[in-house]
């Protein structure tokens, strides 16, 4: 039975912006501030140009909207015209579920959106996320390549694990399903962070999830809780090389950590910042123009 699409009391619009990648992390700041759904797309074959784009009520938190997109030109030296366009209310969501059909990663996961009927699986562990806010739910090549990553190294039984830049949460609760260890997600966007408790809750996991807001390796959860057994990071190539040092120390001897979010082109970039700091390369994963790297720590070994 085809889903319902529920009604939308005013008008849609998408907002969006064409930026380099460098100013991708601003602008998606900036947006999330205002939108509850955020994308991002490559806007030209190469990589070098990312759109950016959320979907807010029409006319609602301009003035926010005007100061996030002022901050962002500050902070990243980039100034992206913002571009608008009608979205018809009655079929959007319609339209996400469609674009949102049920996933399956590697050999253990499936993913599913919340308008999909309940299905039992004997074999593979279902996560279910709202198509609704479902960006980063699994389609994207950097998510699928984390989720086959970590069951490439799921037999080393990691017990500290972290998940930054946790997004919806789906990389944090596929290692609380599949290992049976408590995870702490960190994601320096508020909005994140309650979809991540929310997307916990939702799949039972909630008691294995600790959802923080919190800014990169300062965050003081994060500091508390090290070294970790292992790290998933998967943001962007040049905010990856820049946190390496602060990885490679939070890391425990015998950790691993899967890098994602860079394309295969940035492979050498990414590697380089993170063997300077002494981490060992063990295996590179590709999902189309993405790459997902598997690296650890020399010394020790996770506990058993």
């Amino acid at each position: 039975m085809a889903p319902t699409p529920r009604r939308h009391a005013t008008s849609l619009e998408t907002i969006s912006v064409t930026v380099p990648e460098a100013a991708v992390e601003a602008y998606e700041n900036a947006i999330g501030s205002v939108c509850t759904t955020v994308g991002i797309f490559e806007a030209n074959p190469e990589g070098t140009q990312w759109r950016v784009e959320g979907v807010k009520d029409t006319g609602h938190r301009e003035d926010e909207l005007t100061l996030a997109l002022m901050l962002a030109e500050l902070t990243s030296g980039i100034s992206a015209p913002l571009e608008r366009a009608a979205t018809e209310a009655e079929g959007w969501l319609a339209r996400t579920y469609e674009a949102f059909p049920e996933q399956k990663v590697g050999k253990r996961f499936v993913v599913r959106g919340t308008h999909l009927p309940d299905a039992p699986e004997a074999t593979r562990i279902v996560l279910t996320l709202d198509a609704g806010v479902a960006f980063g739910s699994g389609e994207h090549g950097s998510t699928r390549g984390c989720l086959r990553a970590l069951e490439r190294i799921a037999h080393r039984h990691p017990r500290r694990i972290l998940d930054l830049g946790c997004g919806t949460g789906i990389l944090a609760m596929a290692a609380a399903a599949l290992l049976h260890q408590k995870v702490l997600a960190v994601d320096i966007e508020p909005w994140s962070v309650r979809v991540s408790a929310q997307n916990a809750r939702r799949n039972r996991l909630n008691r294995a999830l600790t959802c923080r807001l919190g800014n990169g390796w300062q965050t003081p959860a994060i500091r508390k809780n090290a070294p970790y057994d292992l790290v998933f990071a998967n943001i962007l190539a040049r905010p990856l090389c820049l946190m390496a040092k602060n990885l490679a120390q939070a890391l425990a001897p015998g950790g691993t950590v899967i890098l994602a979010g860079l394309l295969q082109t940035q492979i050498r970039m990414v590697l380089a910042a993170h063997r300077r700091q002494g981490l060992v390369l063990e295996q590179v994963l590709t999902e189309g123009d993405w790459a997902t790297l598997i690296l650890r720590r020399p010394g020790g070994s996770c506990p058993a």
